[in-house]
């Protein structure tokens, strides 16, 4: 963040993600406060206030810009889809690709896909970890490599029992509704239409 005075002088480093309170929005630069109260300037084209929500029983996903939706789109989920992920899905254990609930966001946007084009969630989180490593089902040093991840925005471990490689994707609703393993699948249309609206850091929130 740089000084309201002079646009060329930074004087706050803002993690990634983090919050923040409009003052006023200009073409260039936008004047922000953070929770703490200090005022200064960031790069309009750097904020963003796009949100996904999706909802596991209505099987809808939702656009929000601030408190505003915009657009939904019907999903595919995950073969069982009202449970919470545990454990990583197999061919022999088809109940375990479940699509994972909770508070998570993009961690990478990848364009070549075995489904089209996909938005990687930085699943699991340290609230998954922390439930795994209560239930026994990770050791303590993956516990600290996903915790770790999370601090520093960075694509966890995807290959603990608690599974991983959550996204949404393209290739989806075409009449099967659940047969992901754990993802959220939507027409190709709408997975280009979210390519061009989100960015590493948008938050995510899966419900039940």
């Amino acid at each position: 963040m740089y000084f309201v005075s002079d646009s060329t002088k930074r004087y706050l480093h803002l993690r990634f993600g983090e919050s923040l309170d409009m003052i006023k929005k200009g073409e260039r630069w936008s004047t922000v406060k953070t929770s703490d109260g200090a005022t200064g300037l960031v790069q309009t084209d750097h904020i963003s206030d796009v949100w996904l929500r999706i909802s596991k029983s209505e099987q809808m996903l939702y656009v929000y810009h601030g408190a505003s939706l915009t657009t939904k789109f019907p999903t595919d989920l995950g073969y069982n889809f009202f449970a919470d992920k545990m454990r990583r899905g197999s061919e022999a254990i088809p109940d375990d690709w479940r699509t994972p609930e909770g508070e998570f966001y993009i961690v990478n946007k990848n364009p070549r896909s075995e489904f089209y084009r996909a938005l990687v969630l930085n699943y699991p989180n340290a609230e998954d970890a922390n439930r795994g490593i209560r239930a026994g089902l990770i050791s303590d040093t993956e516990f600290e490599q996903i915790v770790q991840a999370q601090n520093g925005r960075t694509i966890p471990p995807m290959g603990t029992a608690l599974g991983g490689w959550i996204e949404i994707h393209g290739d989806g609703t075409g009449g099967k509704n659940n047969w992901t393993r754990g993802c959220i699948a939507v027409l190709n249309a709408q997975i280009d239409r979210l390519w061009s609206i989100v960015h590493v850091g948008t938050p995510v929130l899966i419900e039940p």
